[in-house]
């Protein structure tokens, strides 16, 4: 298996690929504000060929770039049906901060061909198998992607922190539910804190410890390390239950 991705300039939002093999078929993982010479290149450099995107939530910051990357190659773009108007009309996920940001105007196309994601599917993409998770909180239709994991046999360029490697049960592309030491904010249109407690006590706590967690935002991690550090999961876990509050990060 190859994993390689790169953050975006515009909010550092992670672009991934996901593939077999170099010169295989793939799936290109949120491609967001300003990625298209970058994902190009990337491509062209392992000799992949985009098959589908896959999104794991409708904000602007990860679907900016949808609408070329499936149009130039004819392909579908994946996305929950609880973000389904987001591609439509990004505008109604946005806080009024980043409306005024973006002067009311978003240069933004919508895809043609969607496809929506049903919570606990398995997808059959580029020769992947894909498992979904509804995960909901950060907004009504993040999900989880989740790999098998293949050991050695993955190649990727992407750093991980001690203790943390590729020789894993398996793979969980996280979007912004979950990051290294800290959870997608939940104040945005959309974000519920108490459904944001249920997604990471029943989708992210039962993940096996050496689960690679590739987030929407920031460095990779692993469960393990989350179970251990994350103040957010912590809580969740813990004896007296859950307080997470609407957090002001991504």
């Amino acid at each position: 298996m190859l994993v390689a991705g790169f953050p975006a300039d515009a909010f550092g939002t992670n672009c991934y690929v996901v593939a077999t093999a170099p010169g295989e078929q793939c799936v290109v993982v949120d491609p967001g504000i300003g990625v298209l010479d970058r994902l190009d290149d990337l491509l062209a450099e392992h000799r992949l060929r985009p098959a589908a995107v896959l999104l794991t939530h409708g904000h602007l910051d990860h679907t900016f770039s949808v609408a070329p990357v499936c149009g130039a190659r004819g392909i579908p773009a994946y996305v929950h049906p609880g973000d389904r108007e987001l591609l439509a009309d990004p505008a109604k996920g946005l806080s009024a901060d980043l409306t005024r940001l973006f002067g009311g105007r978003l240069p933004y196309t919508e895809p043609e061909d969607v496809a929506e994601l049903t919570d606990g599917a398995t997808l059959a993409l580029a020769g992947l198998e894909i498992t979904v998770d509804h995960a909901p909180g950060h907004t009504g239709g993040s999900v989880l992607f989740r790999l098998p994991g293949t050991g050695s046999a993955v190649r990727s360029d992407l750093p991980l922190p001690p203790g943390v490697d590729w020789a894993a049960e398996q793979i969980c592309l996280a979007g912004d539910v979950l990051f290294a030491g800290s959870i997608g904010r939940t104040d945005l249109p959309g974000g519920s804190s108490s459904t944001m407690v249920r997604s990471l006590r029943e989708k992210i706590l039962p993940l096996a410890d050496d689960t690679v967690v590739l987030p929407g935002h920031g460095p990779a991690t692993s469960i393990g390390r989350e179970r251990a550090s994350n103040p957010y999961l912590i809580e969740v876990a813990g004896p007296d239950g859950p307080r997470v509050a609407s957090t002001r990060g991504w």
